[in-house]
């Protein structure tokens, strides 16, 4: 079945609006300063927050 009318190109890309990708916000780690994500735990140092610190295990190549 298709659709009564046609939709305009307007109405189309307003309704679309709100699906545009945005880019992942990244913060330093207070600890090292490399990039990680907000609310989560340093790849590089394992720092989370200042009572709590997860160990990291390095991989041997």
């Amino acid at each position: 079945m298709l659709p009564v009318t046609k939709k305009s190109k307007m109405r189309k890309r307003t309704r679309r609006s709100h699906q545009a990708l945005r880019p992942v916000a990244l913060s330093a780690c207070p600890q090292c300063g490399q990039a990680r994500l907000p609310h989560a735990a340093c790849k590089n140092c394992g720092y989370v927050n200042a009572r709590t610190r997860v160990k990291v295990v390095e991989k041997e190549s």
